[in-house]
Formats: C-alpha cells, structure tokens, sequence
C-alpha cells in the first residue's frame, strides 16, 4: 500500500499546477490577445533516499515561454483598434514602470491625451517614450505602425500628421515569458529589456483586434481529463487500503 500510495499522491500533486493553468486559460477565453505560455510532462523520476531504491516518482516538467499562435481576428472598424500580424509584439509600459511587452490591441486615449491600452498599460513609441494624441483628433494607425492624427473641424480636406510610431518587435527568434501583470519580458534578462526586432517585418492589421489564442472546447478537454485522472488516483489510493486491510484480516484469522 505504502508504494501505491506514494506514487499516487505524487501524481496528484504534479498534476496541481496542470489544472491551475487550464483553469487560467479558460477564465482568458475572451481577453484580447491573451496568449497561452505553459506546457508541461510528467515523466517517472528515481526517488532519491534511503529506502526509496526502487521506486519511481512522478514529476512534472514545464515551460512557461509565451507561444504566439494567431488567435481570431475580429473586425471592429474602430480606429485605435490594432492586430499584430504574425510574432509582432508591442512595447508598453509595465505596472513597476519598466518596458514590457504585449499582443493586446484595443488602444484608447487617457484623460491626460496618452496612448495606452485597455488594461492601462502606457503604449511606448519607437524612441521609447509615451505617445501623445491631440485632443478631439481623428486617428488613423497605418499597417506599419504610424499613428497620423487630423483636426476634424479643420476646413476643407483635413491634413494629417505623424504623432508617433508603435514601438513594434519581431519576436519570431526571441524567446518570451509572462510578467507577473500578464505582459511580456524577454526570458533570461532582467525586467525591462529590449530586444532586436528578428527577420520578420512588423506588422498591424488596422481596425481589427486578436482574439484569445485559447481553444477553449479543447481547454475544457483536457480539464475533464485532469479530474478524470484525479478520480482515478484517489481510488487506487482506496483499492490499496482495502488490499491493506484485506491482507492484515487474513494475518489475525491464521
């Protein structure tokens, strides 16, 4: 019973994190360019100890990199509405005041006239600073990430001028993992670091935002999966008892 028991509440245990991150991702299913990041095994691992020699315990190996894949596109029609194109990735300011990373489009205009996205995050240009709108402007960001503003009470055709660029990375050769507020950092390096955009030319689709990447029917999949899995355990703990139990009658009876 003792083994049994062992390896099932081990695998009880690795598999925690597994649903705490499927819960995750089925609680992202409608955010704005969410993007899942975690993959994990399990695999038997040689219990280190004395009197552990034959045993094997499973453990849980993970990845917590940031995957890109293109969610639904959905046309808005709303001007500061923006879709990163392939692994284009955009530079915001993060909640601790330093430079992050975000897929998440839905831009608006704060009360002091700066740029930031829907969760608040300052939007950075392309020399690293906020990017200020002029009151009352119409706004139109190009594929390229121009952002060109224009008086609409203005006279006659309305003349347009460049108010910013989006700071925009190519992240198809850099690794990325999440922050603790949801953003992108580049992994191993310090909070805050840039990173030379890769190969890929950076690219928006204007009046557009990205869904979430998540699949949310194979998300539900795997989670009844997991309490499947969970079920299973706890009645091998139970079969292991009553063996246990079963075996210690049959002891008295001789």
């Amino acid at each position: 019973m003792d083994r049994l028991s062992f390896n099932a509440m081990a695998a009880i245990n690795e598999d925690r994190l597994i649903r705490q991150q499927l819960s995750n991702d089925i609680a992202n299913v409608t955010t704005v360019g969410f993007k899942q990041t975690f993959e994990a095994t399990i695999q038997p691992h040689q219990a280190v100890g004395e009197g552990f020699d034959s045993r094997l315990q499973p453990r849980l190996y993970t990845t917590d990199r940031v995957r890109l894949d293109a969610g639904p596109l959905m046309v808005t029609g709303r001007d500061l509405d923006v879709s990163m194109n392939h692994k284009t990735v955009m530079g915001v300011m993060g909640n601790d005041g330093k430079l992050a990373f975000t897929r998440r489009g839905d831009l608006r205009v704060n009360p002091n006239g700066v740029l930031e996205t829907g969760s608040g995050h300052m939007v950075q240009g392309q020399d690293g600073g906020p990017i200020t709108i002029p009151v009352g402007s119409r706004i139109n960001i190009t594929k390229t990430g121009e952002i060109f503003a224009a008086d609409p009470t203005q006279q006659g055709i309305p003349q347009e001028q460049v108010v910013g660029t989006l700071m925009l990375r190519d992240a198809s050769t850099t690794n990325l993992i999440k922050r603790e507020d949801g953003l992108f950092r580049v992994d191993e390096k310090p909070l805050g670091t840039d990173f030379a955009t890769g190969p890929e030319p950076v690219s928006l689709t204007p009046q557009a935002l990205e869904g979430s990447s998540v699949n949310p029917m194979a998300s539900m999949v795997k989670l009844i999966e997991q309490s499947r899995s969970f079920e299973h355990q706890v009645r091998l703990i139970k079969e292991s008892k009553s063996n246990d139990e079963s075996g210690a009658s049959m002891m008295k009876a001789s």
